[in-house]
């Protein structure tokens, strides 16, 4: 998979034709033949270890799902995918790594999904339309990994900011705030509208509050309320 720098906030540094703009936003357990000093790439994967990272990801996801974050072992997540708790460990190292993981490949989806998946959400559609498509799959992203996010953000608030997904998702909110308001300062206003979906708030809003995602989302639009000029 290929990995792009992303342009400078409030340039179309993404344009619509281009290719998906992905990062490595979370750390990853290295495969055979790579990491440091190993001289090469990663080493294109196999397609039963491809499999078996699927099996061991979406189980891990269902722990997580049903139990929380803290509930997730590695013999759990071993017996739940029907893969040897061997090559879970060999795979992923312990459950840190392992929920790092399951983070990563989820906002990678949710990147593909914003970056070049079919319209409103992907290129294709007005920038308004994108905006709040964009908005809404955010409500339901932090939603869905919501007890991971929590956590990862309790034990360090501000690291959210210098991570590789916010950067891409803060691209792209400015991306589409500049073709709405162009001569406007669309990287402090990307960070402005992203601000809302701090995992601590959208817990308070969805958990202690019992907001449906659809009130959260009609929320947002209505307090943001970003639309072309005249």
């Amino acid at each position: 998979m290929s990995t792009r720098t992303p342009g400078a906030p409030g340039t179309p540094g993404a344009d619509e034709g281009s290719a998906p703009l992905l990062l490595p936003v979370l750390p990853t357990v290295p495969g055979p033949g790579t990491g440091a000093g190993s001289g090469t790439g990663p080493a294109p994967e196999r397609a039963d270890a491809a499999r078996n990272r699927r099996r061991i990801l979406d189980a891990t996801a269902r722990i997580v799902a049903e139990k929380g974050p803290d509930a997730v072992t590695m013999n759990q997540v071993a017996h739940a995918s029907g893969i040897g708790v061997g090559t879970v460990y060999r795979r992923f190292g312990d459950v840190s790594q392992l929920l790092w993981a399951l983070l990563d490949d989820r906002e990678r989806r949710f990147q593909e999904a914003y970056m070049s998946g079919p319209p409103p959400l992907g290129p294709g559609a007005p920038a308004d339309e994108r905006l709040d498509a964009f908005l809404d799959a955010l409500v339901d992203r932090v939603a869905e990994q919501r007890a991971i996010l929590l956590a990862a953000h309790s034990a360090a608030p501000r690291a959210r900011y210098h991570s590789g997904a916010y950067q891409v998702m803060h691209t792209h909110a400015a991306m589409l705030v500049s073709r709405l308001r162009p001569g406007a300062d669309s990287a402090l206003l990307a960070h402005l509208l992203l601000a809302p979906f701090s995992p601590d708030l959208m817990h308070h809003l969805s958990v202690e509050q019992a907001l449906p995602a659809e009130r959260v989302k009609a929320g947002v639009r209505e307090l943001l309320a970003l639309r072309p000029g005249p």
